[in-house]
């Protein structure tokens, strides 16, 4: 579920390079089978989160469920259609993409979503195996054309941020779906290294060749700025904000869960960086 996200597109194609047989439920099915082509063990499946019975069509016969939808307001409401819909289907396990600080008292709302959702999840009695990612690296292309005209705006002080590439997620996900052994545990995923925004900002200056300095604002004026130049909605110009203060009131640290788990080390952010190099590139 959430095919054409970020985290679950980057499962299916892991999943396809296994050669796994798998189900990719998507609102625009056409869309997604021309992504992903015909000679694969994907069967795509058109349903809406929002339709419980048409879900349970989609999920028919399945054993086990990733779950990751986007954030929205809907999103707890989707995916406990989705939960539901696994339970009435016979569905035994279910991988959930979640979030840090899931907690009833978070300080982040879209965390105190994923509290509820997973406490729905545990009422079921199924087999849940919850990963908790930090901030995804795939965000920071959100800041390559004010990094190209040699600025990062943000509102985290100097306090290190976790950072990790969501393809490494999606390998987790795929070992926790098949993997005896791996299910059932909570998984904070981090990359190797933690940056704060002037070490970031360092980093994409001595990669870009030109100069990119750190401004960073007051949360509320953070907010205000990312409805106006970015036009994020309210919610979300919110949840990146208390993301940011997040890191701010509680310092993160990397740890060693993807190495664990994959048997080779997380990718960098150096890497990264690296392989998006033209999108962060100075303006002419």
């Amino acid at each position: 579920m959430g095919a054409t996200g970020a985290t679950g597109g980057a499962l299916l194609r892991r999943l396809i390079e296994l050669d796994i047989p798998c189900r990719a439920v998507s609102r625009t099915p056409a869309k997604l089978c021309a992504a992903i082509g015909v000679e694969t063990p994907v069967e795509v499946v058109g349903a809406d989160a929002a339709d419980p019975r048409a879900l349970r069509t989609a999920f028919d016969g399945s054993t086990q469920l990733f779950l990751a939808m986007a954030n929205s307001p809907r999103q707890v409401a989707l995916e406990i259609n989705a939960i539901d819909a696994a339970v009435a289907c016979g569905v035994r396990h279910v991988v959930k993409l979640s979030a840090p600080a899931a907690e009833p008292d978070s300080p982040v709302a879209v965390s105190r979503g994923h509290w509820r959702v997973e406490a729905h999840l545990a009422a079921t009695g199924l087999v849940a195996t919850l990963l908790r990612p930090y901030a995804f690296m795939q965000k920071l292309l959100l800041n390559a054309p004010a990094v190209a005209q040699g600025v990062l705006i943000g509102a985290m002080r100097d306090v290190p941020c976790n950072y990790i590439d969501v393809r490494d997620v999606a390998d987790v996900a795929a070992e926790t779906l098949l993997r005896p052994g791996l299910d059932g545990a909570t998984y904070a995923l981090t990359g190797p290294q933690a940056f704060s925004h002037p070490e970031l900002a360092r980093l994409l200056g001595e990669l870009t060749g030109r100069p990119v300095r750190c401004i960073d604002l007051p949360p509320d004026d953070f907010h205000g700025h990312l409805v106006r130049t970015a036009h994020m909605p309210d919610w979300l110009a919110s949840h990146v904000v208390e993301i940011q203060q997040l890191a701010v009131a509680r310092p993160e640290s990397p740890n060693d869960t993807v190495e664990t788990i994959l048997g080779r080390p997380a990718r960098t952010l150096d890497a990264f960086v690296h392989e998006h190099l033209a999108m962060f590139a100075p303006v002419a």
